[in-house]
Formats: structure tokens, sequence, C-alpha cells
């Protein structure tokens, strides 16, 4: 048996079991990672390690520990109470100033991943205080923040067009753009319209009341109130204007906070996600041993040997979204347009299309909790049974898999090809 059926074969089983048995996900994953690696790939122990994602793991610590210690103080009330000042009162309209906001930001070239990271935690509060449902608003959120991933002066919108330069083809900037944003708006619309009446899988009454309260919000900022709205300022001007690691400037600003209410803030820490943590890290691992091994890079050159054109134009979108779901989205996109230039160029398909459709296809599968931002979402969710979220997350991402790739390749290729 070739190791790229092994390595796909243990995914699956992966999946199967850790979806109906309660263990987590990132525990099978780290035994298939060291098992498949070593016996089947030839890996070594050191080449396996360099897949774990350090950078990642020091977001989801970081922002999560942050605002763990901002919600003890009081602080994060303080936010959800002057948002919802700003709508009047009409709680519904929050998800949607969320998805603006978030939209805006990867606009004007905030790093999706940044942006998301900035508003999930108050967006999963507002969820909390106001019983909206949380899937919904992290997923607007993320949503959001790939409406605006492509223009000009995003990274993601930069990078693309900064490749397609280097070649024959030309793809209009605001094409990219639009496909993006409308793509995302009508995904978010469906989301709204279908999921925001669903109930949500809340914790049982013991567990409940195992949570902390929040503090009672009083009219006016205290001192360490303000000390933490200019911390977080601090980690927006930090994270987005200087392009500094975001992570690490999350957990300054939380050790100085829990420095100061160090009473209030002693265990600030068990706001961590831990067991998202050890899911994500688990699984990513396990695919940055695939890519390392070239299993990754053998699945996408087979599409090129299908036929028709328009076929494998599907069979990339597909492809890139199933590997992005697991994998890095800006990964993805520098690998898959490459292999989508020489079809483009010997095909009558339009350049603008294909390219718009895979980047829709690898950045709209974000919301897996297996990317940053899916993850951020699971590891920031309140007052909800983690298992059965997480199902939900993994359910949405999988009717996007499904779905989105079909729907960007027959909106964006199709009739214009």
């Amino acid at each position: 048996m070739s190791p790229e059926v092994i390595s796909v074969g243990a995914l699956l089983v992966m999946f199967v079991v850790g979806t109906v048995l309660p263990i987590n996900l990132g525990i099978l994953a780290f035994v298939a990672t060291f098992t498949v690696g070593t016996a089947s790939l030839g890996l070594t122990e050191d080449e396996i390690f360099e897949g774990f994602p350090v950078k990642l793991f020091l977001t989801i610590v970081g922002v999560t520990y942050l605002f763990s210690v901002a919600r003890r103080n009081g602080t994060i009330d303080l936010l959800v109470a002057a948002g919802v000042r700003l709508v009047r009162g009409k709680v519904a309209l929050i998800p949607w100033v969320l998805f603006l906001v978030a939209a805006l930001l990867t606009a004007f070239g905030t790093f999706t991943p940044a942006a998301v990271a900035i508003l999930v935690p108050v967006a999963m509060n507002f969820a909390y205080r106001y019983k909206l449902n949380p899937l919904v608003v992290g997923m607007m959120v993320i949503s959001g923040g790939h409406a605006g991933a492509f223009s000009p002066l995003a990274v993601s919108g930069a990078l693309v067009l900064g490749m397609v330069d280097k070649t024959e083809l030309q793809v209009s900037p605001v094409a990219l753009f639009t496909a993006s944003f409308v793509i995302n708006l009508v995904l978010s619309l469906l989301t709204y319209v279908l999921l925001a009446k669903r109930p949500v899988p809340l914790l049982d009454q013991d567990e409940a009341a195992g949570e902390a309260e929040d503090p009672a919000v009083s009219g006016r900022p205290d001192w360490r109130q303000w000390l933490t709205l200019a911390c977080l300022l601090g980690l927006v001007v930090g994270a987005l204007g200087f392009q500094l690691e975001i992570g690490f400037l999350a957990l300054v600003a939380g050790a100085l906070l829990a420095l100061v209410d160090m009473k209030r803030q002693e265990r600030a820490v068990d706001g961590i996600s831990w067991a998202t943590l050890l899911l994500v890290a688990g699984m990513m691992t396990y695919i940055a041993m695939l890519e390392k091994a070239g299993v990754i890079e053998e699945i996408s050159e087979h599409a090129a040997d299908l036929g028709a054109p328009l076929v494998v134009a599907l069979f990339l979108c597909f492809t890139v979204a199933v590997t992005s779901a697991f994998a890095s989205s800006t990964a993805i996109l520098t690998a898959i347009i490459p292999i989508a230039v020489p079809l483009l160029l010997s095909s009558h398909l339009s350049a603008a299309g294909l390219i718009a459709a895979l980047a829709v296809s690898t950045t709209i599968v974000d919301t897996s909790p297996f990317s940053t931002n899916g993850a951020l979402v699971l590891a920031n969710a309140r007052g909800v049974d983690a298992r059965r979220f997480y199902r939900q997350v993994i359910g949405y991402t999988g009717g996007i898999v499904a779905l989105g790739p079909l729907v960007a390749w027959g909106a964006l290729v199709l009739p214009w090809s």
C-alpha cells in the first residue's frame, strides 16, 4: 500500500474515532504523526517536530489569556455594552457590524488571522451576553475577514496579484476583490438566515455554574479597566501598524494586567482553551508532516491528469478547499497558482475566473477548527458544550468544503470559459 493511501486512510480513521468517541482528536493526530511519519514516510523525529505550529500555539495562548484577564476585570463587559449602544440596542445587527469591521480591517492591509484574533473574543462575549448563536457570530467574523482579504491593499490580494503579474496572465484586482467579497457576503447571509434561530449547544446546569461569572459593570471604568483598554489598543496598533507577533503582544499585556490585579487574576490561566490547543496542534503537525513528505503536492499534481480543463479546474477548487481546511491558506495559494498557470495558458478558461475561484475556495474553508480562524472561534466560545459546539463547527465547515468550491467554480469559472 502506498504512503499516500496510508496517510489519507489514517486521517479518515482519526476523524471517525475522534468524532464518535470522547477522545481529543489532537491526541490521535500526534499518535498518527509519529506512527505514519516514522513507519511509512521514513521521517525522523526531528523532521516531524518541525511541523509543530509554534506560531499558532502562541497566538491562541496569548489571545485567550489576555481576553480571560480582560473578562475577569470587567473590561469585556464594558466593550459589549458600548457595542450595544452603538447599534441602538438592536442586538440582531451585531453580527453584521462585526462582519463589516472585519472586512474593513483586512481590506486595508490587516492579515486575516490578526483581524479575526482581535475581533473573535469580543464577538463571542457578545454572543454569550445576548444569547446570540455563537456559531453564526464567529463564522460571520471569519467571512467578513475573507470578504476584504483580496483587495489590492490586503496581504492575500497582494500575494495573488503579485504571483499573477510574473506570468503572461492578466487578472483584474477589482474582479478578484469583488468575487471574494460577494461570495463571502452571500455565505454570511445564508448563515444568518438559516442558523441564527438554531438552538445553541449550552452547558448543563452543573457545568454552567462552574463558569466564572463576569463582574458587574459600573457606569465608569476603573483604573484597571482603563489600563486594559490601553493594552488592547496597544495590541491592535502593534499587530496591525508594526506587524509585531500578536501572540507575544497578548502575553505581555496579559502578564502586565495580571501583575496589577493578582488577587482577581489568580485563575486567569484557566481561560486558555487547552483542549482546543491540543486539537489544533495535533492536526496541524500531522498535515505539516504530509506536506514535508510531499503527499499534499502529489495529490495536487494528480489533478492535472484528469483531462478536460473545466473538470481539472473543478478538481483544483476541491483540492485546495480540502487541503486548506487543515493547512495554511497562504501556503496553499502559493502552491496552487503555479499549478494552475499552465492549465490557463493552454485552455480557454478565464484567468480571472479560475484565479478568483481558487482564492475563494482556499480561504472560505478557514472556518475549520484546524485553521487559525476556526480555532479562535472554538477557543473563545462561552457557555456552550465544547464537544457539541466542535461538532457544529465541523459540520458547518464540511458543508462549505462540499459546496463552496462548486459554487465558486459555477459562478466564476463556468460562465466565462
